[in-house]
């Protein structure tokens, strides 16, 4: 019996004395390699945030070429069919699926909903959009004066046009595509133009 209370203290010993350098992300250089790989990682448009996900830190000025990145990662799906509330590359997206997938790709978190990210960021000129930002419209009606749609700029500051990628659900060619703003409808519905990056 003795034995077994040696082994029970020496167990709870082990626990009190080793879980804590298990658990720091600071131990070693594989544990690091190991935090830093989960970060870079894609998420899966099925997966749901939960207590254990790691949760990545956003620098206050964006690294050179995020935005080039997002651009690039939204062109990349061309040709996806819309889906109304679709969130992945597989079954389609809408607007602002598209939108949220495009982004968390490179670990900036943003609604999936057009009414939330009118509220994104912060509003900056059209003339100022810049590759990367978030360009938010009315809806299709003409009476419209809320949040309809949106998509991703992909021009620099002062281009003219000023085109940008998203998921249509347009009768005519639907889907993930680029359109621009200036002599189309897309002007007379133009909102805003918001800065996440």
């Amino acid at each position: 019996m003795r034995y077994v209370w040696l082994v029970f203290v020496g167990l709870i010993a082990a626990m009190v004395f080793l879980l804590p350098r298990l658990n720091s992300p600071t131990e070693g250089p594989a544990k690091r390699a190991i935090w830093a790989t989960t970060e870079t990682l894609a998420p899966r448009a099925a997966d749901q945030p939960s207590a254990l996900a790691v949760v990545r830190k956003i620098p206050a000025t964006p690294p050179v070429g995020l935005a080039d990145s997002i651009v690039a990662f939204g062109l990349a799906q061309r040709g996806t069919p819309y889906l109304y509330a679709g969130i992945s590359p597989l079954t389609g997206f809408d607007c602002s699926g598209f939108i949220m997938f495009s982004f968390a790709r490179f670990g900036v978190a943003v609604p999936h909903s057009t009414a939330l990210l009118i509220g994104v960021g912060r509003p900056v000129a059209r003339t100022a959009a810049q590759r990367g930002d978030i360009v938010v419209f009315t809806g299709t009606a003409a009476t419209s004066t809320v949040p309809g749609h949106a998509g991703i700029v992909i021009t620099r500051p002062g281009e003219v046009p000023m085109r940008f990628v998203h998921s249509s659900s347009a009768r005519r060619e639907s889907g993930v595509k680029i359109s621009q703003v200036e002599g189309t409808d897309y002007e007379r519905r133009f909102m805003q133009v918001r800065r996440v990056l």
